[in-house]
């Protein structure tokens, strides 16, 4: 007689299907596989009861926010409205040379590179998808994670959005070179910290964040829960012993301590934490167009 085994869990390495629900399972998630059946079972239709191993990963509480959860559609693309922007951009630039040298268009543009006003788009977008691959990889478990969000009304998006028990995240991503650092400026008398990157003042930066900040509540409809802006920095340099720093009430931060931020410990539960993020993926869409 064939024995009956119960449900393991396991991480999928490829994805799968509900046997009950029918919900799309994305591969790297934490599942009920059950051998005799051969079908697998998400965690919300077969809650753990104890069966499973008992060092297994937790599994990811937050892979489904909404019906389409792991989509572009709800999570986002990383930069992909920079990229569009620079795509835009570099085309009509070389619409522009082909009209004007016809025949020579080919090595003009061999010759001419595109403008540093261009290239910016491009290299925004390049941070964007580094530091939303290392929250995936460092915090994908413990939040959810929202990517290139349009703020309604305005032509301004959000990068990154993370929500997790610690609370909101908003996240702008800068892909700069240079040491990062706070000086105060201000002489004997008086204090006036700056915001420096590789030597020039970049305390212009912290100034979008308002607008972001009143653009998720908006979206939460006011609910009081922390929330919290960081500027990160995903290729520059900081000193031996620094650490990330509050400049006008936003941190200053590098992907992996930025990471630790989002997954400290805090009073919002799982349940609190999918109803806001469904808040949000409502009330922020995806900036790129298409998307």
């Amino acid at each position: 007689m064939k024995s009956e085994m119960a449900p393991k869990l396991i991480r999928l390495r490829y994805p799968g299907t509900c046997s009950r629900c029918s919900r799309a399972l994305p591969p790297g998630s934490r599942e009920w596989w059950d051998s005799d059946q051969r079908t697998t079972i998400c965690v919300e239709c077969h809650p753990n009861d104890g069966s499973g191993p008992a060092d297994a990963d937790p599994p990811n509480r937050f892979q489904r926010v909404a019906p389409t959860t792991g989509s572009a559609a709800v999570t986002g693309v990383a930069g992909a409205s920079a990229r569009q922007m620079y795509e835009q951009k570099h085309r009509r630039r070389e619409q522009q040379i082909d009209q004007r040298w016809g025949r020579l268009a080919g090595v003009v543009k061999f010759m001419a590179d595109d403008p540093q006003s261009t290239k910016a788009w491009a290299k925004g977008s390049e941070g964007e998808r580094r530091l939303a691959a290392d929250l995936t990889k460092r915090v994908g478990d413990r939040a959810v994670l929202f990517h290139d969000r349009k703020i309604p009304g305005t032509r301004a998006n959000i990068d990154h959005l993370a929500v997790a028990a610690s609370g909101i995240w908003i996240i702008d991503a800068k892909n700069y070179k240079g040491k990062v650092e706070q000086r105060d400026v201000g002489g004997w008398l008086k204090t006036d910290r700056r915001l420096y990157v590789n030597g020039r003042d970049q305390s212009k930066l912290i100034a979008g964040f308002t607008q972001q900040i009143n653009a998720v509540l908006e979206a939460i409809n006011g609910v009081e829960i922390p929330v919290h802006a960081a500027l990160c920095f995903v290729d520059s340099e900081w000193g031996l012993l620094a650490k990330p720093f509050q400049h006008a009430g936003v941190w200053v931060t590098w992907p992996k301590k930025l990471s630790e931020m989002i997954a400290s410990p805090g009073a919002l539960t799982t349940e609190d934490v999918v109803h806001i993020a469904d808040s949000l993926a409502s009330g922020l869409p995806s900036a790129a167009r298409g998307k």
